[in-house]
């Protein structure tokens, strides 16, 4: 393995990283460090490159050119002391509908090589971490799939690896099974470094402190949470308007005004991303007298990382869409 960055050996390494499935390139050229204890969020849209990325760097997936280690052992060329160092939860995890959740983490435990004595006590380590401790003798087909999820989670988490892959581990879940799996994850911080892939932009911005954006098989940026925000986050402009206003005139009015990235509205309230703050100033108190806008509320806030995703992944262009329901 070649010297790492800074002298300390990364949780996760990639070196020109790439896959190709005939032409269609998946990932290109990927170069990337996490830290050990870091949760990392792995920002980009469907089929931007982040599962398989994922896939390579659990070795079910062959890199076309390039190489990664994850805690210092390569992971890209079938070793098999690799697979001590992660656990992974893919995508759509499968599980045995007919076992309990304590008979499956057994299952798991046994897989890993743990004893008998050390498997009882991670089984009931990990039902207790995952909040399943009252539904761990019920058939895993009665669970729900927040319930699922966590149980895939602290599965991947039984052999007690330093590092955790998680492909997109809240995507089908409610709200209320995405608040549990999230709370669980951010739980792991400082003890397990968790490399975590997602779409969903509030997830990776409520609990990875690291974050890279891929878009087409590229790396586009690495940073702190803070960093990206403060860094390449445009200025943005949050109006509260009256129920029921009618907003058309106002953003057919926004069209064509070059200090404009994009605007949205929901229901009462327009959030405007702009680049030139003292064009656009004057220039929006004078288009809201001119259109008498019903404003409750003009402030200037703080901008998310969906501002920051967009404007960086390609999928910045300016758009103007109406309330919620009509865009």
């Amino acid at each position: 393995m070649t010297a790492p960055i800074g002298g300390a050996v990364p949780a996760i390494r990639c070196v020109g990283l790439s896959k190709r499935y005939g032409r269609v390139a998946a990932l290109r050229d990927l170069d990337l460090e996490v830290a050990p204890g870091a949760i990392f969020g792995f920002l980009g849209r469907n089929g931007a490159g982040k599962t398989t990325t994922m896939r390579l760097l659990a070795g079910l997936a062959t890199p076309t050119s390039g190489r990664a280690w994850i805690n210092g052992v390569e992971a890209t060329d079938a070793d098999r002391r690799a697979r001590e160092q992660f656990g992974y939860l893919p995508q759509e995890p499968a599980f045995y509908g007919w076992m309990t959740g304590r008979e499956y983490l057994a299952y798991a435990g046994r897989l890993s090589g743990l004893g008998r004595e050390q498997r009882r006590v991670r089984v009931s380590e990990m039902l207790a971490l995952a909040d399943l401790g009252r539904a761990a003798d019920r058939p895993i087909a009665g669970y729900s799939g927040g319930m699922k999820q966590r149980l895939g989670v602290v599965q991947a988490l039984l052999h007690e690896p330093p590092v955790l892959l998680l492909d997109e581990p809240t995507s089908s879940l409610d709200p209320a099974g995405r608040h549990a799996l999230l709370s669980l994850i951010a739980g792991l911080r400082g003890r397990t470094t968790v490399f975590l892939s997602s779409h969903i932009l509030a997830d990776v911005e409520r609990v990875c402190d690291t974050i890279g954006i891929i878009d087409d098989g590229r790396l586009v940026v690495v940073a702190g949470r803070e960093a990206l925000l403060a860094t390449h986050a445009g200025n943005v402009v949050e109006l509260i308007v009256e129920r029921g206003a009618d907003l058309a005139p106002f953003l057919a009015a926004l069209e064509g005004q070059t200090w404009l990235v994009r605007a949205a509205a929901e229901v009462d309230r327009l959030r405007l991303v702009v680049t030139d703050l003292d064009a656009a100033r004057p220039a929006l108190l004078t288009l809201i007298s001119e259109h008498a806008l019903p404003l409750l509320r003009f402030d200037w806030v703080r901008p998310s990382l969906e501002e920051v995703f967009l404007s960086l992944s390609g999928a910045g262009a300016p758009t103007l869409s109406g309330p919620a329901g009509n865009a």
